[in-house]
């Protein structure tokens, strides 16, 4: 318990580190302008928007040592035992972190393709800017079933309480970087973006165009989405609307009861989803 107790945390003071890290960066150096303030006819950020974001994210660490964290536990120590001695170590957690961002690929896709799992998903989309906070912003019901999900699947491959907890530090790190509005060397962000997902790749996906928010996928990895052909073509413009086509952001209590009122998605127009397909 006590090695449980370190690593958890570990996990919780390198996750904060980062957060605080990338929300004073992304305020010095933003790659969009304004971070705060109003511009006319565009909507802007402001601390109301922070609070809201916070305010999710609060919800949601509640839940975490309540339900989420023991749901996890207990599906790793009962996970059923197949695999090889091989599967252990370094090389053992280097492909569990591979399969778990494969995974939550697959995940995160579901969420935009399944209308019941994007009335959840859309809470995160409805966001008209996009910094660190956002990387926070959930609804609690998704990060509920994301975790039934994920119990299930740690039942059926055996992956380690650690190899999933390293993966979630990852998971959050990348998130909050590749949400950020940290201005980076166009040089820099074109290396990185071989091979994980960085703010210009994810900017895309929260372009508020149907056609660019059912696209660029990845959590980690940037080459999901190539292989399985859902990248987006469009390059990042600063000036692009964020946010989900024909919504609007909601205060935070609506943002609350919103899967149970939200209406379906508009329909792609025909051509859109032929060039999908």
């Amino acid at each position: 318990m006590a090695e449980l107790d370190a690593l958890l945390g570990w996990k919780a003071a390198a996750v904060g580190l980062w957060v605080l890290l990338f929300f004073a960066a992304e305020r010095l150096r933003p790659a969009a302008r304004p971070i705060l303030g109003t511009g006319p006819g565009v909507p802007r950020p402001g601390w109301w928007r922070v609070g809201r974001n916070l305010g999710l994210w609060l919800i949601n660490a509640a839940l975490s040592p309540l339900i989420v964290l023991p749901l996890t536990l207990w599906a790793s120590s009962h996970a059923i035992p197949w695999r090889p001695d091989w599967w252990q170590g370094l090389p053992g957690l280097a492909l569990d972190i591979l399969l778990l961002d494969l995974l939550i690929y697959w995940w995160h896709r579901f969420n935009h393709e399944l209308p019941f799992l994007w009335r959840f998903h859309e809470v995160h989309h409805l966001d008209r800017f996009l910094d660190t906070t956002t990387a926070l912003r959930f609804h609690f019901g998704e990060v509920l079933l994301s975790a039934l999900a994920r119990a299930g699947i740690i039942l059926l491959l055996g992956f380690p309480f650690t190899s999933v907890v390293v993966f979630e530090v990852l998971v959050l790190v990348c998130a909050i970087f590749h949400h950020s509005n940290l201005r980076l060397p166009a040089g820099l962000e074109g290396v990185l973006s071989r091979l994980i997902i960085t703010p210009s790749i994810h900017w895309v996906h929260h372009h508020a165009r149907r056609r660019d928010t059912d696209s660029n996928y990845g959590t980690i990895f940037s080459f999901w989405d190539r292989l399985f052909r859902t990248r987006s073509p469009m390059a990042r413009d600063l000036a692009m609307p964020i946010g989900v086509e024909k919504r609007e952001e909601e205060p935070i209590l609506a943002l609350l009861v919103h899967p149970l009122r939200a209406g379906p998605r508009p329909e792609l127009p025909a051509q859109e989803g032929q060039r999908r397909g």
